[in-house]
């Protein structure tokens, strides 16, 4: 990873956060990295130690995803969902989320858009809470080292992706 491609994280207003890492791969391959369940599996799995073991993915307005992550050292899961209210690939994704254990206050709102810029794909995920409070929970847990192994994960296997792809 570049310094120019390392996440950006920051708080905006008073609910939410925009998360923001480029990479170097057309807008189209990372769209789908996001949005396969095949591929998704391979990088979304937070640090190390961690496996997705389900990952379903229906992926048009009014459909519904399901993610549940493992704990390699104790078998613990933690899961989440939600349903897609746009979709409009390969440039804009809308869904809800909410957490099993809903540690973050309810259901949240995610805004995820990828930019092309000549092969180069920026991808901004701003997440609304629903309170302030629950944003300011989640910029204190874990979920920054989390998303950045995720995202390091992605951009070591989208090579691979590029070329199963040409």
């Amino acid at each position: 990873m570049t310094e120019a491609n390392a996440l950006k994280i920051t708080a905006d207003g008073d609910r939410s956060i925009v998360m923001t890492r480029s990479f170097d791969a057309p807008g189209h391959l990372v769209f789908d990295a996001f949005t396969k369940p095949e591929l998704v599996k391979r990088w979304l799995k937070g640090p190390d130690g961690w496996e997705m073991p389900v990952c379903e993915i229906d992926l048009r307005v009014g459909g519904r995803f399901r993610y549940v992550w493992r704990r390699n050292t104790d078998g613990v899961d933690m899961g989440m969902g939600g349903s897609y209210r746009e979709i409009e690939a390969p440039k804009r994704i809308v869904h809800t989320e909410l957490f099993d254990e809903d540690w973050t206050g309810g259901e949240a709102d995610v805004t995820t858009t990828f930019v092309d810029a000549g092969g180069k794909t920026t991808v901004t995920t701003t997440v609304l809470y629903a309170s302030g409070a629950a944003r300011d929970a989640v910029l204190k847990s874990p979920m920054e080292s989390g998303v950045a192994a995720s995202y390091d994960r992605l951009e070591k296997m989208l090579p691979d992706i590029t070329r199963q792809a040409a």
